[in-house]
């Protein structure tokens, strides 16, 4: 296998919002989240591969609900120890600092979720779409002289 065909890695190909099937391809018509109308939209398929990436069910609603609850409690995870004033669990009703963690959490995860949505996409993408397994890969394949 020579260099120019490296298989890219999962990771890197998820966050920069590459294509799950070649990830190499952007899956967004925009790159940036703005306009925030427009920072869903999906190409209809990849551009170098063919990958079909809309779907019907393709929406991952309930991978933001996780992420979004995933953003809520490492908020706590900071907001406990810089914000309690002691040692122990400092979030009480009595001095108003649970108040004070879901408005500035909320306040985070408003301001996160343009991003959070586009990932749960990612995320929903690369979990029904194989690496390599596109349309265009399989028909090439198979239409090549070697095949026959």
């Amino acid at each position: 296998m020579s260099s120019d065909h490296k298989k890219p890695m999962l990771l890197t190909g998820l966050f920069t919002m590459k294509c799950p099937s070649c990830r190499q391809s952007p899956v967004f018509v925009n790159k940036s989240i703005f306009p925030l109308g427009k920072c869903l939209a999906l190409k209809d398929e990849c551009e170098v591969c063919g990958e079909k990436l809309k779907s019907e069910k393709n929406n991952g609603g309930g991978i933001n609900y996780a992420l979004t609850m995933m953003l809520f409690f490492l908020n706590l995870l900071w907001y406990w120890p810089v914000f309690s004033g002691s040692p122990t669990f400092g979030l009480s009703y009595k001095n108003n600092s649970v108040f004070y963690y879901l408005g500035i959490s909320t306040f985070i995860v408003v301001l996160a979720q343009p991003y959070l949505m586009r990932l749960s996409r990612m995320i929903y993408l690369y979990l029904y779409v194989g690496f390599g397994h596109s349309r265009r890969v399989m028909v090439n394949d198979h239409d090549s002289p070697s095949a026959s």
